[in-house]
């Protein structure tokens, strides 16, 4: 049975079967296969998804659940791993914030590529929250011992403490915002996590290495007991522990679901 989804996916995306074989790789004759019904290897659904900006669930419901049932929920919600922060397409974390309608999470020392690589991020972060989107932001508490720390650690030539202040300048008209929360948080430094809808980036950090340099992991809640859910845990446990930066602001944190 041919795949009418990914025909009308990759026709809205004005994709051809030429330009689809470059992005993935492979030949045009595989992915006239695909067409006709055939189930790509993951890497390639993940590919295909991107470039047609559709869910993979979507395209190829039978492989999810098949994946799924193979492997447990844990390891099917691992949509891709890199070995470098870094080596993530800057399209890629853009696209996770625009599609985001529900909830925003984001945890780290500094965020501080965040705004530098996104320039609207904070307008966009701000009208999200006004058509009610939670979001909500934990950096840490720059007079943290931890801070102080990670510092020593790593020997960069920005300080953690300079990019913590070059973030809340950059952030600060989200404290304006209503349904938007920025918090001070006090832990060390486990891992760094961005959340968008049911997608996530994670970061587990590695000792006296930078955030761009770390390892990252890009998962896909499927069920209520994967990794996902972990981690969106770990979300919540510290944000229940964190401060308000400014006096006027709310003193008890605002916990959502994981």
């Amino acid at each position: 049975m041919s795949n009418e989804r990914l025909r009308a996916a990759m026709d809205r995306a004005g994709l051809s079967i030429e330009a689809a074989a470059r992005e993935t790789q492979v030949d045009p004759k595989t992915v006239q296969r695909w067409l006709a019904g055939r189930v790509p290897h993951p890497r390639h659904r993940w590919a295909l998804a991107e470039l047609v900006d559709e869910r993979e669930e979507f395209l190829w419901p039978a492989a999810r659940r098949r994946q799924a049932d193979a492997l447990g929920a844990a390891a099917a919600e691992v949509v891709a791993a890199y070995p470098y922060r870094a080596d993530v397409d800057a399209g890629r974390w853009w696209g996770l914030v625009t599609r985001a309608e529900r909830q925003i999470d984001l945890l780290g020392y500094t965020l501080y590529f965040l705004p530098q690589q996104h320039p609207q991020l904070i307008d966009v972060l701000c009208d999200k929250s006004k058509r009610g989107c939670k979001v909500r932001m934990a950096l840490a508490d720059p007079e943290s011992e931890h801070v102080r720390w990670r510092d020593d650690e790593e020997q960069q030539a920005i300080t953690l403490v300079a990019r913590i202040n070059s973030s809340l300048r950059a952030f600060e008209p989200l404290l304006e915002c209503d349904g938007a929360e920025m918090r001070y948080q006090d832990a060390p430094l486990y891992n760094s996590i961005f959340r968008f809808d049911d997608e996530m980036f994670v970061t587990p950090h590695l000792y006296a290495t930078p955030g761009h340099s770390a390892p990252l992991l890009h998962l896909r809640r499927i069920g209520p007991s994967g990794l996902f859910s972990r981690f969106a845990a770990h979300f919540e446990g510290i944000w229940a522990d964190t401060r308000a930066i400014r006096e006027d602001q709310d003193r008890t944190p605002v916990r959502a679901g994981v």
